[in-house]
């Protein structure tokens, strides 16, 4: 391929990247407001449900020939329908966990804890006897000072909301170890259709059980929903899988590890939430931390590291 041309498609890559980024930082805002509406769990339900027709639509467009094929034959690949289960139902506890720490965190910890699988996963793969470079503890341990300043006080309290992110970041490690392992085999569009659907279905059953559902209320919130859902889940996702056909992986890792700051711009534009100074700090930390972890030169393979750059939401 000529270099130019090359080239031209990294910058497409990584601007579409950049705008995914966006979408998923700014849906943090989305989500919080949502909590002044409904319950967290009716929220997802609903929002995951309405991605998962995005991606139907996707699959079905006419120049997407092979995602149709693999749909229409969705119910006779049985190992397809049940890793797109089973990465629902992990989905759907981490983004519970997220959806409900929201009401006791900031958007812009909610955003950079969540990041925090960037380092989750490949420290995962160190433990299930991955070969690990030293950029990766280097980059546990800056993100490991950065969580500290910006999650436990100076009087050495720790923020609730912020314990029910780093449990969000623990599963969402589950979840795209299990991507990697899956998607290798399997159209990528259709997976997340039935991961996506399946955590809908999931959050909204738990929704119908526990939590109120009134019209009124749904009309409060459907702004928060179409964005959450139709955006951040649907064509935030969909950026990710064209995006990173073209993408260098140290870009993409850098470009995704800044959803975390525009949750915090989208933070403060939006609700007026601020970091102190011992807050910033940390975010700064953490920030280094995962574009360490993800960038410095190793002798592994993005696949032996079983790391992906990219958020699943």
């Amino acid at each position: 391929m000529h270099s130019n041309e090359l080239a031209k498609r990294h910058t497409r890559a990584n601007l579409l990247m950049l705008l995914a980024a966006m979408i998923w930082g700014s849906a943090f805002v989305a989500q919080r407001l949502s909590l002044d509406a409904i319950g967290p769990f009716l929220f997802n339900g609903l929002r995951f449900l309405l991605g998962s027709a995005v991606v139907l639509v996707l699959c079905l467009r006419p120049g997407a020939k092979v995602s149709r094929d693999h749909l229409a034959a969705l119910m006779h690949r049985p190992k397809t329908a049940a890793a797109g289960i089973v990465l629902g139902i992990v989905l759907a506890v981490a983004i519970s966990f997220q959806q409900v720490g929201l009401q006791y965190t900031t958007v812009a910890n909610a955003g950079f804890i969540t990041s925090l699988y960037v380092v989750i996963v490949p420290l995962a793969g160190a433990a299930l006897g991955h070969r690990t470079s030293a950029g990766i503890w280097l980059g546990a341990l800056l993100a490991a000072v950065g969580l500290y300043f910006l999650s436990v006080t100076s009087a050495f309290e720790v923020h609730a909301g912020d314990l029910y992110q780093l449990g969000c970041a623990l599963v969402i490690s589950v979840q795209v170890l299990l991507v990697g392992r899956f998607a290798r085999s399997r159209d990528a569009l259709v997976l997340a259709l039935v991961q996506f659907a399946t955590c809908g279905v999931l959050c909204l059953a738990v929704a119908l059980a526990v939590e109120p559902v009134q019209m009124a209320a749904l009309a409060r919130a459907w702004p928060s929903i179409v964005y959450g859902g139709g955006l951040s889940v649907g064509i935030g996702y969909t950026l990710q899988v064209v995006a990173q056909r073209d993408a260098a992986p140290a870009h993409a890792a850098i470009i995704f590890s800044m959803e975390g700051v525009f949750a915090a711009l989208a933070g403060w534009l939006v609700l007026g939430e601020t970091l102190s100074l011992r807050a910033l700090a940390g975010a700064a930390s953490m920030l280094a931390g995962l574009i360490v972890c993800q960038c410095w030169p190793s002798g592994t393979t993005r696949a032996e590291r079983g790391t992906n750059p990219g958020p699943s939401r």
